[in-house]
């Protein structure tokens, strides 16, 4: 384990499967070249190379799954990994998608919790004056270019199912929709930013076919699942992912 990693997981106290978890990605962050439209293919052999088990993105980008059991602590994890990406590579805007509406309100209020409290963020020096802008789906037509570069990361938390309701309704996506203060949609800024980082927690639910559009889209420069089921529910019945 690297001196970052090694300094992240003694502040936030990383059980053993954090740890690991932390190390593998300090070592990919390191392999991979982490650039939006990357060769996949190339990607890919690099993390065969290193971790066998992956044989396959499944994505239009390089995504990497993490499988923990349950209450190991994936919030705190997701802070691990923001930390390293912020300390070592400099990628400060992450994007972590909700499935639903209650899964969004339960997981944007567990994350916001975490991070109000520090639980997630406890003990890391470099965010006790430049703390994360949290935006979401109900704040995010409210932020204004100025504010944006205010801070250096941003965690956008946002409801992919909510994106095919209103695609699936005939309608243009609210977040698809040209913002004044940014002269897009405030889905082509996400699109269009070279250093996003797509975060998936409970990855299974993002199997879907008109979900992986959507994140296939976002084309971030990573993907990092975690999940405590690493299958998903089919016609056939259950595959492992």
């Amino acid at each position: 384990m690297n001196r970052i990693a090694g300094s992240i997981r003694n502040r936030l106290s990383l059980r053993s499967p954090q740890a690991e978890s932390l190390e593998i990605l300090a070592v990919l962050a390191d392999t991979l070249s982490l650039q939006k439209n990357a060769d996949l293919a190339a990607e890919l052999e690099k993390v065969k190379g290193l971790y066998p088990t992956c044989s396959d993105f499944e994505r239009t980008f390089p995504s990497l799954c993490f499988a923990l059991a349950t209450g190991v602590g994936k919030t705190r994890l997701m802070g691990a990994f923001i930390t390293y990406l912020y300390l070592s590579k400099e990628h400060p805007e992450l994007l972590r998608p909700g499935t639903e509406p209650h899964c969004l309100q339960q997981a944007h209020r567990r994350f916001l919790q975490h991070y109000q409290s520090q639980v997630c963020l406890s003990g890391i020096g470099e965010f006790v004056h430049r703390r994360p802008r949290i935006i979401t789906g109900d704040n995010y037509e409210e932020v204004r270019q100025g504010e944006l570069f205010k801070y250096e990361v941003h965690i956008n938390i946002f409801n992919i199912g909510k994106i095919n309701a209103e695609i699936r309704g005939d309608r243009s996506p609210r977040i698809k929709t040209i913002k004044e203060c940014l002269g897009d949609s405030y889905f082509n800024y996400l699109t269009g930013l070279d250093d996003l980082v797509l975060l998936m927690d409970e990855s299974h639910h993002y199997r879907a076919n008109r979900g992986m559009e959507v994140i296939n889209e976002l084309n971030p420069v990573v993907g990092l699942e975690l999940t405590a089921t690493p299958q998903v529910e089919r016609s056939g019945g259950a595959v492992e992912i």
